[in-house]
């Protein structure tokens, strides 16, 4: 720490609530564009999927996330609780959670703020800050710059890692209530509080298990003097302090390793790759610290196995290791600062591996601290009073960055387009790309990412399943099969997998082995709503319909806003004749999505059924609306028409529906009907020539028409060619053997030739 004082006269127009105002605004002026940021990510699954948040009550569910997979909210049952506060004000809309976000961050600044100024008002520092209002600027410059670093923007303006940003803010919070409890009168209190904040930031984030260690390096450092001193003045504090680690450990032990994604063992990572990966990702962060750019939203799954490559960051962390160890012994409190970096970071970048993403930036959110501490220090003895202008100008810079990166993060596609242009080996960063074009319906593009992600890394289950499907869903389903059972060979137990290769074997028509891997996904993950949907209606299809309705029922319970599992509940419903609970079905999926052109067409089926052709004609015109390429909407519409007694308006829609599909036997059939109703139309005017035309097309569109073959008969015979007509009226009888008209047209026929001519 400093071995000369801070300037003190420009500092008079300082005060503690000047300079918070200060720190707040400037955090609301560079965060004031991230409000509109979308969910991305993990955001999904631990918000918009996330069943634990849906309801403050029961309290124990809320303070229960989900433990079987790695997401952020796992193991962690105060973020939860904090979402779930958020859920209950709004939902999932985006706004709300940002707002919290920022405040937490602005907190945590003030805390920040708060106790590097009590601090620097400690007896030990007391010499280097003769007076209070001496001890506010250094204080907000560190603050500030911390606030407004870009480096901070993943904690902030990234929802779920409210994470990073509540265990920092519960971490200051305990080192605040501990520098008051040791000016306090009464100190119970602010040790208590001290305690409580612990204890709170044990169940927001891991990172919290080196605050008790890091408290009692602080005291001995400023405070007490010697660790004797320290523990002598306060040991009930430290038991309690302490105790803190009970719920951690229970928290760790319950989250299952993290889905798997982190611990001893995690990914197959071996102690010294990653410690070479640690090497590497040390070296970026400082880095950044002090030149924020690029900044990476993600930087994939790569472990480092070379040691020179990273030979130059590793001498430079251990010397920061050696040089930290050397101030513990020799400068207590610059040694508490390095102990301050590596303690926090030391858990995920050293001694337990996080498989899922070994090297991540908003893990520097608390170890920015000691840094800018040390610069702001430094450059006060180098500057003296110019020292200000310097501080401004980086403040002013940082806010800008700031509010640069969260242009970034506005929506799923930005924020990953961006990281696949600055870190293109990223195989994560490809595949992302690849699922959020692909819901864009952009298949092409989306397989050319999930390419690159295979190729960059052949083992990504992810991208090789994600290639399978989308293979499928563009009708080469042949093709997927060896991308989705390589990913299965990597991850048997994958029940996305499973779904996607019995949808692969659905296409190709192989609907029993369809069923077989349905039946697998359903097993491996019973809650996995769009599996129970493809199973039923895989089984809708093999007329197993009780059972199908039962995977409906299952699918709309796990996610009630479930389209396509109302359509296709609809449509088995409708099997077994619960047409009233169909139409529920239809008219829910219609309403949920207007646009929905099938749910549309099945409505309109129903209603002409039961005698209401206008609504019928609605939905039938609504369904082409939406999809002008529909032919069964086509030919059921007219359909209505031909019924209504609008053959002209029916015949355009036959003829378009035989156009999109090519003999259809009911389009034929009708369109026939209704060229045979036009020439009877034409021979009650007498305008046989026109009528012979239309009994010729009704033939030449469906052979099987008995009654425009004797039609065409009558014509023929009436205008002068009765040998012609005798082949038409026989095919009619042919056709219809009980055709009366036939009959005697023929009959009083072959009787006109028998008899002799006058």
């Amino acid at each position: 720490m400093p071995t000369a004082p801070f300037t003190q006269s420009p500092h008079r127009i300082w005060n503690p609530l000047l300079a918070a105002a200060l720190l707040v605004a400037a955090a609301i002026a560079a965060y004031s564009n991230s409000f509109s940021g979308q969910l991305i990510y993990d955001d999904t699954p631990a918000i918009k999927d996330n069943p634990t948040i849906v309801s403050l009550w029961p309290l124990s569910t809320v303070l229960s996330p989900p433990s079987d997979s790695g997401i952020t909210v796992n193991g962690r049952p105060l973020v939860n609780l904090s979402l779930a506060i958020n859920y209950a004000i709004g939902g999932i809309e985006v706004g709300g959670y940002h707002v919290v976000n920022l405040g937490i961050h602005i907190l945590a600044g003030l805390t920040l703020f708060g106790l590097v100024r009590r601090t620097l008002q400690l007896p030990a520092l007391h010499k280097h800050f003769r007076q209070d209002s001496s001890c506010v600027l250094p204080a907000l410059c560190v603050a500030l710059l911390w606030t407004l670093h870009p480096l901070q923007t993943e904690s902030v303006t990234y929802i779920v890692q409210r994470a990073e940003s509540l265990v920092g803010l519960f971490y200051l919070l305990t080192f605040y209530c501990f520098v008051r409890s040791t000016t306090a009168t009464n100190p119970f209190t602010w040790q208590l509080l001290t305690v409580l904040s612990c204890v709170c930031g044990m169940a927001s984030k891991e990172v919290m298990a080196s605050a008790p260690l890091l408290v009692l390096l602080y005291d001995r450092a400023v405070v007490s003097g010697t660790f004797r001193e320290a523990w002598s003045r306060r040991p009930k504090f430290y038991v309690a302090l302490a105790s803190s680690w009970l719920l951690l450990g229970w928290l760790m032990a319950g989250s299952a390793g993290r889905g798997g994604t982190a611990g001893f063992g995690a990914g197959g990572i071996s102690s010294w790759n990653y410690a070479l990966t640690s090497a590497l990702a040390l070296g970026k962060y400082l880095k950044l610290t002090v030149w924020p750019d690029p900044l990476i939203f993600d930087y994939g799954t790569a472990i480092e196995t070379e040691l020179l490559p990273v030979l130059p960051q590793g001498l430079v962390i251990v010397s920061l290791v050696a040089a930290t160890a050397y101030a513990l012994w020799r400068r207590p409190l610059l040694g508490f600062l390095g102990m301050w970096f590596f303690a926090i970071l030391g858990p995920s970048s050293s001694i337990i591996p996080i498989a899922s993403e070994p090297l991540a930036e908003h893990r520097m959110y608390l170890p920015l601290v000691p840094i800018l501490a040390i610069f702001v220090v430094g450059v006060n003895q180098l500057l003296g009073r110019r020292a200000i202008f310097v501080f401004a100008a980086l403040a002013i810079g940082a806010g800008w960055q700031t509010h640069r990166r969260n242009e970034d993060y506005r929506d799923e596609l930005t924020i990953w387009r961006d990281t696949q242009r600055k870190y293109p080996s990223n195989a994560r960063a490809h595949n992302n790309v690849g699922e959020i074009i692909f819901r864009q319906e952009r298949r092409d593009e989306a397989i050319a990412c999930f390419r690159e992600a295979v190729r960059l890394l052949p083992n990504y289950v992810d991208a090789l399943n994600n290639l399978g499907n989308s293979l499928t869903q563009q009708g080469n389903a042949a093709e997927s099969l060896p991308h989705l059972e390589r990913a299965l060979i990597i991850k048997p137990e994958y029940a996305e997998t499973h779904n996607n290769l019995g949808s692969a074997f659905y296409s190709l028509g192989r609907k029993e082995e369809a069923v077989v891997r349905y039946r697998e996904a359903v097993r491996l993950k019973p809650t996995f709503a769009d599996v129970r949907n493809n199973l039923g209606v895989v089984l809708g299809e093999q007329g197993k319909n009780a059972e199908a309705i039962e995977h409906y029922e299952v699918a709309l319970r796990l996610k009630k806003d479930y389209v396509d599992a109302h359509f296709n509940y609809g449509n088995a419903l409708r099997e077994i004749g619960r047409i009233a609970d169909a139409i529920t079905q239809f008219e829910t999926a219609i309403r949920l999505k207007p646009t929905h052109a099938k749910a549309h067409h099945n409505l309109g089926s129903i209603l002409f059924n039961q005698g209401q052709p206008e609504l019928a004609k609605s939905h039938y015109e609504t369904a082409l609306r939406i999809k002008p390429d529909y032919g069964d909407a086509e030919i059921n519409l007219g359909v209505v028409l031909l019924v209504g007694g609008r053959p002209a308006e029916a015949k355009a829609h036959f003829e378009a529906g035989l156009r999109l599909m090519p003999g259809n036997r009911i389009a034929q059939e009708n369109l026939s009907q209704i060229h045979n109703i036009l020439g009877a139309q034409y021979v009650q005017e007498n305008k046989l020539a026109e009528a012979q035309v239309q009994f010729e097309l009704a033939i030449n569109i469906n052979a099987a028409n008995p009654g425009a073959h004797n039609n065409l008969a009558v014509v023929l015979w009436r205008t002068g060619f009765p040998q012609q007509a005798i082949p038409h009226f026989e095919e009619a009888l042919r056709l219809s053997p009980d055709f009366a008209d036939a009959k005697s047209g023929l009959a009083d026929l072959k009787a006109q030739l028998r008899a002799p001519q006058k």
